[in-house]
C-alpha cells in the first residue's frame, strides 16, 4: 500500500480569526510537516496519522490572499508555541488518526466515511474527495469544540480564532474514484 508523506502529499490547516479587535489579527495557513497517509486502492481505504507538534505557520491571510511579512519571526515562534501547547496540547496527544471505515461514490469522487482522534477524543468524520489534475483532495470542516479543544484567544477574548477550521489535504491519484 503507498504511503505519502510531505514529500508527496500536502496538508494544510486553515484558521480564521473573530473577536472585537479582530481587525488587527490575520486569518492563517498552517502546514502539517509530519505525517503519513497510506492509501489500500484496492479496498478504497485509508489510514493517516499526523503529528500534532509539526504544524507550521506558512503565511497569514487577509480576504483569502496571502500576506508576505505580515508575522514577524516572534509572532510565528508564539503562533506555533500556542498551537502545540495550548490548542492541541501536543505533548499529551502527540498524534492526531483518521481511519476509514468505509466509501462510496460521489460526482467527481467519493465519499469517505471515518474516525478521527484528535486531542484526546474520537469522532466520526465524513470526507469529500474529488479528483483533480491527477490528485486526490479534500477539505474538510472541523468545529474545534467537538474535540474538546477550546479555540485559541488573546487578549481576554478580543481576538479569537473561530471554532470551525478547515483542514486541506491533496495526495497523488493512484486510482479512478471507486464506482460501487
Amino acid at each position: 500500500m503507498p504511503t505519502f508523506g510531505p514529500d508527496m502529499a500536502t496538508c494544510e490547516v486553515l484558521t480564521f480569526r473573530e473577536g472585537l479587535l479582530s481587525a488587527a489579527a490575520h486569518d492563517l495557513v498552517l502546514r502539517v510537516e509530519a505525517f503519513a497517509i497510506e492509501v489500500d486502492p484496492a479496498a478504497v481505504s485509508v489510514k493517516a496519522t499526523f503529528d500534532a507538534g509539526s504544524l507550521r505557520v506558512v503565511s497569514a491571510l487577509r480576504d483569502g490572499r496571502p500576506l508576505p511579512g505580515a508575522l514577524s519571526a516572534a509572532d510565528v515562534r508564539d503562533i506555533e508555541r500556542a498551537i502545540r501547547e495550548k490548542v492541541l496540547l501536543a505533548a499529551r496527544y502527540p498524534e492526531i488518526r483518521f481511519t476509514s471505515t468505509g466509501a462510496a461514490p460521489r460526482q467527481g469522487g467519493y465519499e469517505l466515511r471515518g474516525t478521527l482522534a484528535l486531542a484526546g477524543r474520537s469522532r466520526p468524520l465524513v470526507v469529500a474527495v474529488r479528483e483533480a489534475a491527477g490528485r486526490l483532495e479534500a477539505e474538510v470542516p472541523l468545529h474545534q469544540p467537538d474535540f474538546g479543544i477550546r479555540p485559541y484567544s488573546a487578549m481576554l477574548g478580543a481576538i479569537r480564532v473561530k471554532p470551525d477550521v478547515r483542514v486541506r489535504i491533496s495526495v497523488p491519484a493512484l486510482v479512478s474514484a471507486p464506482h460501487g
